[in-house]
């Protein structure tokens, strides 16, 4: 699978300030498989070394991790030549290996001419646990998120459809009708199986909703069997029951994240940590609440008013047990909004903007995304369906003036009162 991410390795290989990289995301969104692509493709040779299933390899770094000692040592390890400039060194599930996340300083100080690429799933939440010490400085740091829609129209062979997106977008027309429809269907499509490269390649090669949602809920498994491993028996309690309450917060028609719907009395004294370990985990994503919508956003930021949405839109469907045919079919379905929502958020996300969103004190209105860009402030508006009449948007018009305002829906592409009508499945223009 072609991933957008792909571009800034190779802008790092090429770097002239170049320090060790950490490739950080949740589990099972691609690292290992994109980092050894990008070996393969750009390298004469890769040295890969699962920190995690080679304990052999892990123990490397228990006593001397001077550079020149560990590359004698990886080199036995491997049989592999690691020649600098030349090679790829690849140290995977480095978050279970705290002296191999110390040894990057010493890369970064003392042999900048080795590239060395570190993946790490769970590297936030193993270093809080571990109070290991973070080459603050020495790193680069890039995050791989879900396949974004775009990177899922490339996986399912539809290139020329998204040419035709950005066309319509940059001429400011309308999508062809029979166009529109067919990037509506692959659009559902996103919804019911998400961004997960498993999930996405079994879909392609099965077409079926089913076996790709098998796959969803392994990886849901898997991420609780990871809250299991790097937290205590109570702290893992705690963190499941916030993980598993998320579709409940999100049917809510304030979507604040509210700890009382996590347990009866729940206070973020009780589940503060509990989410903060989440999101460290990079299987939520946070989105603040701002009372002013002028520039700049962050310092009008509520750090005690959030929504969280899952990272993955594709394991909300599945985790909320909705019904795949709600979504082909278009039937009237209030949890529709939600998931709506966090596909946008997701979106947003991938392409490392910060959504906000903002509300107004003692009022209906309430604005789904607020995000800055450039100086510039873009007011932004989802609707599920076709129906688009909201007076939310007007009155954030009416009392900031922002630079942008924007509003998805499966309606065709518009420019109308001063508000950019853009597709779902166009989210990626922006």
């Amino acid at each position: 699978m072609k991933r957008k991410i792909l571009q800034q390795l190779i802008d790092w290989k090429n770097s002239t300030s170049r320090k060790p990289l950490i490739l950080n995301g949740a589990r099972q969104v691609g690292k290992t498989f994109i980092l050894r692509e990008f070996g393969r493709e750009y390298y004469k040779n890769t040295v890969y070394v699962n920190l995690e299933s080679n304990s052999a390899a892990a123990s490397l770094f228990g006593s001397n991790i001077s550079p020149k000692k560990l590359i004698k040592y990886l080199e036995a390890e491997t049989g592999e030549r690691i020649v600098p400039n030349d090679t790829l060194v690849i140290l995977d599930e480095i978050q279970s290996c705290e002296r191999a996340v110390t040894s990057l300083k010493y890369f970064c100080e003392e042999a900048p001419e080795y590239h060395i690429a570190a993946a790490g799933s769970l590297l936030g939440v193993a270093i809080n646990r571990n109070q290991t010490s973070f080459p603050v400085g020495k790193v680069n740091i890039l995050r791989l998120y879900p396949l974004d829609f775009e990177e899922f129209v490339t996986a399912t062979g539809h290139d020329m459809l998204l040419d035709e997106i950005r066309n319509c977008y940059n001429n400011k027309t309308p999508m062809n009708e029979a166009l529109h429809t067919m990037a509506l269907s692959i659009y559902h499509d996103y919804l019911i199986v998400g961004g997960m490269p498993e999930a996405v390649k079994v879909f392609i090669e099965t077409n079926s909703y089913i076996d790709s949602g098998l796959v969803q809920s392994s990886i849901i498994d898997n991420y609780a069997a990871d809250m299991a491993k790097y937290a205590t028996n109570s702290e893992a309690v705690k963190i499941r029951a916030c993980y598993n309450s998320i579709p409940a917060q999100l049917a809510k028609d304030n979507k604040k994240f509210q700890y009382k719907v996590v347990q009866k009395g729940g206070s973020s004294t009780i589940f503060g940590a509990s989410l903060e370990w989440l999101k460290q985990a990079g299987v939520v994503l946070e989105c603040q609440r701002v009372d002013q919508g002028t520039h700049p956003l962050p310092v009008y930021a509520d750090q005690t008013a959030f929504k969280i949405y899952m990272s993955d839109v594709g394991l909300l469907v599945n985790k909320s047990k909705m019904s795949v045919n709600t979504i082909i079919t278009g039937e009237a379905n209030i949890f529709m909004g939600a998931v709506t929502e966090n596909y946008i958020a997701q979106q947003l996300t991938a392409q490392n903007y910060t959504p906000y969103y903002w509300t107004v004190s003692n009022s209906q209105a309430e604005l789904d995304f607020v995000m800055q860009k450039d100086g510039k402030i873009y007011a932004i508006e989802v609707k599920k369906g076709e129906h688009v009449r909201s007076r939310s948007l007007s009155v954030f018009k009416q009392k900031y003036s922002p630079d942008y305002a924007i509003r998805f829906s499966q309606k065709n592409f518009g420019w109308t009162d001063d508000v950019i009508s853009i597709p779902l499945y166009a989210a990626f223009v922006l």
